[in-house]
């Protein structure tokens, strides 16, 4: 006999068994209520199946468990915890409480055919033929509709594309809207409109997913605020005529506490320039730190690209 098999059918005692109903066995009809499919298979549940026998679902475990032999894995199987949430969230059964405290035991059509031979008495015989004529009559039924069953599932799997379809295209328009307002091509900042030039570089530099690079000759401490506001991981380099010997203190000190920020000597520039991902070039007509103060302009072209490529482009 197979011990290992014997070990996992042995009975969990517990003292809230209640006792079978006594005005069984049920009309086919009902019986096939509690027919259900898993793991690709018609079972009934052990409780179901003591119900439907008189007898309580320990004594039927006790049987089983002195037969062991005549219930092989593909007779019977436990089901496991993934699979009882499954059938309470179907509403198979009403609750986890409801299988008294234990995992149930499945029999398929064969088991059920077994336990039979291990249950005797005349009562058992009559429910015996019922649950038999139920499986047949549940076999029959999904013979004759297995088209309409095709069509359903075929419904379903093209409900379940449309739905991640759907949802992927407003995945796309919420990312949409969800990014900064559209950043102009050219423009003017007029006297005074300081935080208008302030928020627009923001969003210049936040837009920024590799690189940034800024060519301005007149630097302090407020252009590194201004280009800690770029995304983790982007790279920002500075180039200028002129390191003070006040900045370069600022300068390590940012360093030290912030993503670092490289500035580098370059005479040979006289306007200053802001280029993001070294495809996105800004000519700008003040320095970052003088924005709104004196009304400069701003422009993003082609001819401005191709010059600045040729000097920082490679960077």
């Amino acid at each position: 006999m197979n011990n290992s098999r014997k070990d996992r059918i042995m009975p969990e005692h517990s003292a809230a068994e209640p006792e079978a109903k006594q005005d069984l066995p049920a009309p086919t009809k009902d019986i096939k209520n509690l027919i259900y499919s898993l793991r690709g298979r018609h079972v009934m549940l052990d409780r179901d199946i003591a119900a439907l026998y008189g007898v309580k679902p320990i004594r039927l475990r006790e049987q089983v468990h002195r037969n062991i032999d005549r219930f092989p894995e593909d007779f019977m199987f436990r089901l496991t915890k993934t699979e009882v949430d499954l059938m309470v969230s179907q509403n198979a059964i009403p609750s986890r409480q409801h299988l008294g405290g234990s995992l149930p035991f499945a029999f398929t059509e064969q088991g059920v055919a077994s336990l039979s031979a291990v249950l005797r008495s005349e009562k058992a015989v009559e429910t015996h033929i019922k649950i038999m004529r139920a499986f047949v009559d549940m076999r029959h039924f999904i013979e004759q509709n297995a088209m309409i069953f095709s069509r359903i599932y075929s419904l379903e799997e093209r409900q379940k594309a449309f739905e991640t379809e759907t949802g992927a295209n407003f995945e796309k328009v919420f990312n949409a809207l969800g990014k900064a307002s559209y950043i102009p091509k050219q423009g003017i900042f007029y006297r005074g409109q300081i935080f208008d030039a302030y928020v627009f570089i923001s969003k210049l530099i936040r837009s920024a997913n590799k690189s940034i690079v800024l060519i301005d000759n007149y630097i302090d401490e407020s252009v590194l605020t201004l280009l800690d506001k770029r995304k983790k991981g982007v790279d920002a380099c500075i180039y200028t005529k002129h390191i003070s010997k006040n900045f370069t203190l600022d300068l390590k000190k940012h360093n030290r506490q912030y993503a670092p920020v490289k500035v580098e000597v370059f005479r040979e520039a006289h306007d200053r320039f802001l280029i993001i991902d070294k495809k996105d070039i800004y000519h700008i007509g003040a320095s970052l730190k003088d924005l709104g103060k004196s009304g400069p302009p701003f422009q993003n072209s082609k001819r401005i690209r191709s010059i600045c490529y040729n000097n920082w482009g490679n960077e």
